[in-house]
């Protein structure tokens, strides 16, 4: 099961050589962006665990335990995760009363994702279990940012860090495994910030063709009449979310995958204006029309406009006005646009 896992190179050796040492802490704190294989690693790492055939550090993946876990009904496999927006004490509790049994196979390994959405009380009754664990049990809460959490819960466990997958590891993945031509699948690596999760959620809706329109938005603010403007500004506020587009779940809304989408735009910018390379740019099809205008932006400007979206993401999670909102940040961004080298 670790060898199906795309890169985190690091953190497979890591664990592997814990399992081989025979040295395993009672808790991991698996950190990293989302759709990145944390809980796909937990399962692996079950697996290993409880394998009845296991070679090289890795699991069969094919004997009784080891298709319970895959199927998700074993025992020696839990996970727990937010009911709506929090994980709730009595989802502690509930797991609690399982670490009052004995694990079936050898060890018992309970995955809390996004740990970060404990409510305080939960938080504070699943630190003392982490404090008193059950022998055979293992922990493996799997969170963003570490610093969401309870540092005595931090404390008590052994992070693993988690990086975003390569992108040519991804485009690899989509071509060997989805049949996605070459060019589709470059794209879905470079626009997924290096998360298989959000890439494979985007190749299931219209965002790549939503994705063009946006970018297309963005081509035309210099030099737009103003009135032009408000007309988008109003195109963009109101008609997102009338237009059956399915957002791929990981920003939340068409509106939020508009801003981000804007963003990597103005990223590709300022690395091309700044010198970088340009196949470190993640809108690389549109490669021939950056490159034409970065000879015509300049830095500050590049900066402000990203600066501009980023608070105007704040602001619409903050439930301010989208109208009011989108007029402000499209009316700035066109007179930042506006401003071309001298």
């Amino acid at each position: 099961m670790f060898s199906r896992i795309i890169g985190q190179e690091r953190a497979k050796k890591f664990l592997k050589q814990a399992m081989a040492k025979d040295k395993m802490p009672h808790a991991y704190l698996f950190t990293g962006i989302p759709g990145i294989g944390k809980t796909t690693m937990a399962v692996a790492l079950a697996m290993a665990l409880n394998c009845r055939e296991p070679k090289g550090g890795d699991s069969c993946g094919r004997c009784a335990c080891c298709r319970q876990i895959l199927g998700g009904n074993s025992p020696d496999f839990v996970v727990i995760e937010p009911q709506g927006q929090f994980i709730k004490i009595e989802q502690v509790r509930e797991l609690n009363r399982s670490l009052g049994f004995a694990p079936m196979g050898n060890c018992r390994v309970s995955v809390v994702r996004r740990a970060e959405a404990m409510t305080d009380e939960a938080a504070n009754s699943f630190l003392k279990t982490l404090e008193e664990p059950p022998p055979g049990n293992i922990f493996v809460l799997s969170t963003t940012e570490p610093y969401d959490l309870l540092p005595t819960i931090v404390s008590r466990c052994q992070r693993v860090a988690f990086g975003p997958i390569p992108v040519k590891d991804m485009s690899n993945w989509f071509v060997k495994e989805m049949d996605k031509d070459e060019e589709t699948a470059g794209i879905l690596a470079n626009i997924s910030g290096g998360s298989l999760g959000r890439a494979i959620e985007i190749s299931k809706t219209d965002y790549l063709d939503r994705r063009q329109e946006w970018l297309l938005r963005v081509l035309r603010l210099p030099g737009m009449p103003k009135d032009k403007v408000m007309e988008l500004a109003v195109e963009c506020a109101t008609g997102e979310g009338k237009r059956g587009f399915k957002s791929p779940g990981y920003l939340g809304s068409p509106i939020m995958e508009m801003l981000f989408t804007w963003k990597t735009w103005y990223r590709d910018l300022m690395l091309l204006s700044a010198g970088g390379p340009p196949d470190q740019i993640i809108n690389g099809d549109f490669s021939h029309k950056l490159k034409k205008m970065a000879e015509t932006t300049i830095m500050k400007n590049l900066i402000e406009s990203v600066l501009i979206i980023n608070r105007a993401e704040i602001d619409l999670k903050r439930n301010r006005n989208v109208s009011l909102v989108m007029e402000h940040t499209i009316l700035t961004l066109s007179r930042l646009a506006g401003r071309g080298r001298a």
